[in-house]
């Protein structure tokens, strides 16, 4: 797993998303890339990809970006079942979501948004698979492939 602790940096500035809870759900996203490599799936969607034109591989890229997202989630429900979470940091998480978000990004860099170009989701659709996973803490609730929303 790679970090670029300068990111930290960045979304605490930059995104407004500061706090301990917001740094652990980058690394817990970056967990789940892992997870996916381990499952198969990264190289699964990397063959789906090279085949695909660009505005379905930024789609598919989108969606291995929200598993990854909901994977963090799972990871904060034991972290909060097991009361390792303090007040404010599902929300802190939460915040970090929406913070990288695709759309807000683009908003900030570009002043529009270009939803064909997204290659790691919306604001909401990070938001919302995150708390899927959260909720539930079940991997299982993580198929963003086989959802027709993600």
């Amino acid at each position: 797993v790679y970090l670029d602790r300068s990111f930290f940096e960045d979304l605490a500035r930059r995104f407004g998303a500061p706090g301990e809870f917001a740094r652990a759900y980058v690394i817990a996203h970056e967990v789940g890339h892992h997870v996916q490599k381990e499952l198969g799936i990264t190289e699964k969607m990397a063959r789906q990809r090279a085949r695909a034109g660009e505005a379905q591989s930024n789609a598919l890229s989108v969606l291995v970006e929200l598993q990854a997202d909901c994977f963090a989630g799972v990871w904060g429900h034991f972290a909060r079942q097991r009361n390792l979470l303090e007040p404010g940091d599902v929300e802190s998480g939460l915040q970090a979501a929406a913070a990288i978000g695709d759309d807000r990004l683009q908003r900030q860099s570009r002043g529009q948004v270009s939803p064909e170009s997204f290659t790691h989701g919306s604001s909401a659709q990070r938001v919302r698979w995150f708390r899927a996973g959260l909720d539930s803490g079940d991997v299982r609730q993580c198929n963003t492939f086989a959802t027709a929303r993600p």
